[in-house]
C-alpha cells in the first residue's frame, strides 16, 4: 500500500569530481606531487577504513499532548504559537534530536496540515526532520453500528477505536531518513481474522463483530533509506487495557494488537514480511510486569530472537524502575513502562534513555516521557 506522504525525489547522483589538477596539461613536477598526494589519499583512506563511524540513529517514541477536543484545533494551536504543551514538546524534540521520532497521540487530518505546520516549528527551532508519514487512523472512524451496546449511535465507543472524531490522537512518524514507497498497513484486518483471537468473550454483537478491526488506532511497516539498505519502522499504539467492564473487552483487544506483529513476522497474515531490518517502535499500553493488562504477548515479543529489548533507564529515577516511561499517579496506576523501541537484533545498541524531568521547571508536567534508543545498524 503506497504511503500518503509528501516526499522529494532522492534519487542518488554521482559523487564526480569536476576539475583534476594533474590532467596532461599540468607540468612534470605538478604531476608528480599529484600523483604522490593520491596515493597517500588512498593509502589513508584504505587504512583508516575499518575505523570509519558506522551508522548511527537516534529512535525515539513519544505519546506526546499533541491532541485536541476538535478536529482542526492542533493545527491551530501549532500556527498561534503560544501553546504551552506544544512548545514544551517542541524543546524536548530538539534537545533529544532523534532521527525517526513515533508520535503516537497526534491528531491526523487528511492533508497532513497539522503534521506539516509541526515539522515547520521543529525546523525554526533547529532539528529539521523534512520526512513525514501518516496514514488515517481507526481512531474516530465512524461505523454506523452501536459497538459498545449502549442502545445509542455516534458515541466515541461506536468508532473503530475510541475517539470523538475522525482522527483524533492519531500517529505520525517523522525522519531525517527518506521515507520510501510501499509502506504496508496493517490497520483494516477484522480482528475476528486474527489468528489466536481474543474475540469470542469480549462480548461483542454479531454486528459488531463483523465489523470491528484489530488495531484501535493503526499498525504500520514504513519503509525507510538508511543509505546502503532497507530499514522498516513498525508502528503501532495499543488501546489501554482498562475502562472496561468484566468482559476485559479492552484488555483483550490491547494482548492482540501486540501479538499482531508476532504473527505477521511469522507469515500467518498472508504474504510473509519484506527483507531488511526491522525496528519495532510503539505504545503497547502494558507494562511486561505492573498494572492491568494481558502481557503474555507483549512478554513473548519482548523475548523473541529477532528483536532485542534495551530496557532505556532514567537514572535519576528509583532504580527498581529504570525503565518506566510514564508518570502516572501513584499509588495505581503509578509509573509503568508502556512505549518500547525494539532493534532488529543484528543491530549494535549505543545507549538508550527515557528523558525524565528530575526538576519542576518543565510546565506543563508532561506524563508521558521521549524514550529513545540508539544503535548502529551495521550488522
Amino acid at each position: 500500500m503506497a504511503p500518503t506522504t509528501n516526499k522529494p525525489d532522492y534519487r542518488r547522483r554521482s559523487c564526480q569530481s569536476a576539475s583534476c589538477p594533474g590532467s596532461a596539461m599540468a607540468g612534470p613536477d605538478r604531476l608528480k606531487r599529484t600523483l604522490a598526494c593520491l596515493v597517500v589519499c588512498f593509502c589513508t583512506l584504505f587504512l583508516s577504513a575499518p575505523d570509519a563511524p558506522a551508522e548511527q540513529l537516534r529512535f525515539a517514541i513519544w505519546h506526546a499532548p499533541l491532541s485536541r477536543r476538535g478536529p482542526g484545533l492542533l493545527f491551530r494551536d501549532i500556527l498561534k504559537g503560544k501553546d504551552a504543551e506544544i512548545a514544551a514538546v517542541v524543546e524536548g524534540i530538539v534537545v533529544a534530536k532523534p532521527d525517526i521520532l513515533v508520535l503516537t497521540n497526534f491528531d491526523y487530518d487528511a492533508g497532513s496540515a497539522a503534521l506539516a505546520a509541526f515539522q515547520s516549528r521543529l525546523a525554526v527551532a533547529g532539528h529539521a526532520m523534512p520526512e513525514r508519514f501518516s496514514l488515517r487512523p481507526n481512531t474516530g472512524m465512524a461505523t454506523g453500528v452501536d459497538m459498545d451496546g449502549d442502545r445509542r449511535l455516534g458515541g466515541p465507543r461506536d468508532a473503530q477505536g475510541y475517539g470523538m472524531y475522525a482522527g483524533e490522537g492519531g500517529m505520525a512518524l517523522l525522519s531525517r531518513l527518506p521515507v520510501l514507497d510501499g509502506a504496508i498497513d496493517l490497520s483494516a484486518i477484522l480482528w475476528r481474522d486474527f489468528p489466536g483471537t481474543h474475540i469470542a468473550d469480549a462480548a461483542l454483537t454479531e454486528d459488531a463483530a463483523a465489523i470491528q478491526r484489530l488495531s484501535s488506532v493503526g499498525h504500520w511497516a514504513v519503509p525507510l533509506d538508511t543509505g546502503h539498505a532497507v530499514l522498516w519502522v513498525l508502528v503501532y499504539h495499543a488501546t489501554t487495557p482498562v475502562f472496561d467492564g468484566p468482559e476485559d473487552r479492552n484488555g483483550r483487544r490491547n494482548h492482540d494488537e501486540t501479538a499482531l506483529w508476532l504473527a505477521w513476522l511469522d507469515g500467518l497474515l498472508g504474504e510473509p514480511p519484506p527483507e531488511g531490518q526491522f525496528v519495532l517502535i510503539g505504545d503497547a499500553n502494558t507494562d511486561p510486569q505492573k498494572g492491568e493488562g494481558r502481557r503474555s504477548a507483549l512478554l513473548r515479543l519482548l523475548g523473541d530472537p529477532r528483536f532485542q529489548d534495551p530496557r532505556p533507564t532514567h537514572p535519576s529515577r528509583r532504580g527498581e524502575h529504570a525503565a518506566d516511561t510514564v508518570d502516572w499517579p501513584d499509588p495505581e496506576p503509578g509509573d509503568l513502562r508502556v512505549s518500547y523501541i525494539l532493534p532488529d537484533s543484528d543491530m549494535r545498541v549505543l545507549a538508550s534513555g527515557v528523558a525524565w524531568e528530575t526538576t519542576e521547571d518543565h510546565q506543563p508536567a508532561i506524563a508521558h516521557k521521549l524514550v529513545w534508543v540508539d544503535v548502529d545498524t551495521d550488522p
